[in-house]
């Protein structure tokens, strides 16, 4: 009899990867072969989408199995409240590690902390202030030097092998070197197609490559779940040779945009067009010169990726491993005269998502595509069931996977939600919006995406006949019934319990009747009638 196995999860995660500049997803010039072999013996998830378009919110959707409006961090930088149950809480529940590689963007609720009287040093202070994991090492990634809170290990690494000054990250990793000598930076983007001062070896994502295959190492007996959270794609745009130029504009996929969207345009994207970002990446230089580093960025991921699996099979660890592939969100990169991220177009808020589940109940599924709406907060409670634990659906809203990975079909979801709070943004200013009434929320099902705005008319796109979202149906009458709809599920889906964390369905059915043998006998005459009730509810 062969020996049981310990089960793990590597967990990875990439920033600002859109989910089409994959090969596996249809990119003609940038292949991707370790992620796509990783597609092929998993299940690659073509309608998956991020709980906002912003990193935080974002990654805080993905860490609490919870929708933006539950958790409540609605930005950057805004903490996650002391108490938010996080997938941390649910794996230790069960005896496994949650193991932290790389960035988060957690902001600990240090004053709800203090309030209840919580050492922010302490075990459970610490455990909440990383959002539920233990961390191995921690890199959000974004180091300039008027931003050094703290010196990343990442930056003594540098500095302990000849990357000398105080912040090699910005120095080294991220610059790169003028004819003269002078130092250009990775943030402006005329600088993205030369080459960054460090080798590739010692950059960024081979170094947390190695940091995770270190943790693979050092791990115990103890089952984990390893989140390996990459920085990059993610600006600045600056890869190291022979990354930096490893592709062309040739090899740049047609921007998808038309002039007709700058024309009676949505006032939210009119607003956010005028961004400072949005004017940059819609540039032509900007495609030709930046996008190709983009691109080069992912490919190392990808030639990253293909040692990590290597070694992940060395160790023998890769049949009884659940490999998850993802990022928080997406990059616009340009189209539909947008930069960054923020709102809604498939472009931002639609991800990519590849699992691969070793059990033989999913051999009858690999390689297979999957149609279906999926949402980032279906990851944790995937993770939970696969680990044995049971799922909390008090807590966790979205929907365990494992199903799909094991060749059912049942359909998840009628919709699929995603949430922007924009009071943080220039736009907010620029449209001259109230703070608590900047906000969005979109909701797609199979054929449309409807973009509910505070204070604003709704947009609406049919996907099946215009799948590149050009085409603006909000204001058409023929398309009210569709509108009216979708309003009607996003005011059914804000309805529904999101923060009765503390009791159960099953708690409360079980505790109906209780005052009687408590003897709280409430609106009875006498004592035949509560005789009576009590038999009737097997209480005699």
């Amino acid at each position: 009899m062969g020996l049981l196995m310990q089960k793990n999860i590597l967990f990875i995660m990439c920033d600002q990867l859109r989910f089409d500049y994959l090969s596996c997803y249809g990119h003609e010039h940038l292949h991707t072969p370790n992620v796509d072999a990783l597609a092929a013996k998993g299940i690659r998830f073509n309608n998956a989408y991020a709980q906002s378009p912003i990193c935080g919110p974002s990654r805080m959707s993905f860490y609490t199995g919870r929708y933006v409006r539950s958790h409540g961090s609605t930005w950057n930088c805004t903490p996650l409240r002391i108490g938010e149950p996080t997938l941390g809480d649910h794996l230790n529940a069960i005896g496994v590690r949650n193991v932290l590689l790389g960035k988060t963007h957690m902001r600990a609720d240090r004053e709800g902390m203090k309030r209840l009287g919580i050492d922010c040093e302490s075990e459970i202070g610490l455990f909440n202030a990383e959002c539920g994991f233990e961390v191995y090492e921690r890199d959000d990634g974004l180091h300039p030097d008027a931003y050094q809170d703290a010196c990343p290990r990442y930056n003594q690494y540098l500095n302990d092998n000849g990357f000398d000054g105080a912040n090699p990250w910005q120095s080294w990793a991220n610059s790169a070197k003028g004819e003269s000598g002078e130092l250009l930076s990775g943030w402006l983007m005329e600088n993205a197609d030369k080459p960054a001062r460090i080798p590739d070896y010692y950059s960024e994502t081979p170094y947390l490559t190695r940091r995770a295959m270190d943790f693979i190492d050092d791990a115990n007996d103890t089952p984990w779940c390893l989140h390996l959270s990459y920085i990059k794609p993610h600006w600045p745009y600056m890869a190291p040779a022979p990354y930096h130029n490893m592709y062309n504009s040739t090899q740049v996929q047609a921007a998808i945009r038309s002039e007709e969207e700058t024309q009676n345009t949505h006032p939210l994207l009119n607003a956010f067009m005028q961004h400072n970002y949005s004017q940059t990446c819609s540039r032509d230089d900007f495609r030709e010169r930046v996008i190709p580093t983009y691109m080069g960025l992912i490919k190392q991921l990808d030639d990253q990726l293909g040692l990590l699996f290597a070694h992940l099979e060395k160790r023998g660890l890769n049949e009884d491993t659940m490999i998850v592939f993802t990022s928080d969100h997406g990059d616009y990169l340009g189209d539909h005269w947008l930069g960054d991220k923020e709102l809604f177009h498939d472009a931002a808020v639609k991800i990519p998502l590849i699992i691969f589940d070793p059990s033989k109940d999913a051999d009858g599924t690999r390689g297979h595509t999957s149609q279906q709406l999926v949402e980032s907060i279906d990851l944790a409670p995937t993770f939970i069931e696969y680990m044995g634990g049971r799922i909390k659906k008090n807590v966790l809203e979205g929907h365990s996977l494992l199903p799909l990975l094991h060749g059912e079909n049942k359909p998840l979801r009628r919709y699929a939600f995603s949430e922007l709070d924009y009071a943080s943004s220039y736009a907010c200013i620029q449209l001259n919006m109230a703070s608590t009434d900047a906000r969005a929320v979109m909701v797609r099902d199979k054929q449309y995406k409807y973009i509910y705005v505070e204070g604003m008319r709704p947009l609406l796109f049919d996907l099946q006949q215009d799948p590149q979202e050009l085409n603006d149906l909000g204001t058409s009458e023929k398309y009210q019934n569709i509108c009216q709809r979708f309003e009607w599920a996003i005011l059914k889906w804000s309805l529904k319990h999101h923060n009765r964390i503390t009791l159960t369905d099953e708690q409360i059915e079980t505790s109906r009747g209780n005052e009687l043998d408590e003897g709280i006998f409430i609106g009875y005459w006498d004592q035949d009638e509560v005789n009576q009730a009590m038999s009737k509810a097997g209480k005699s």
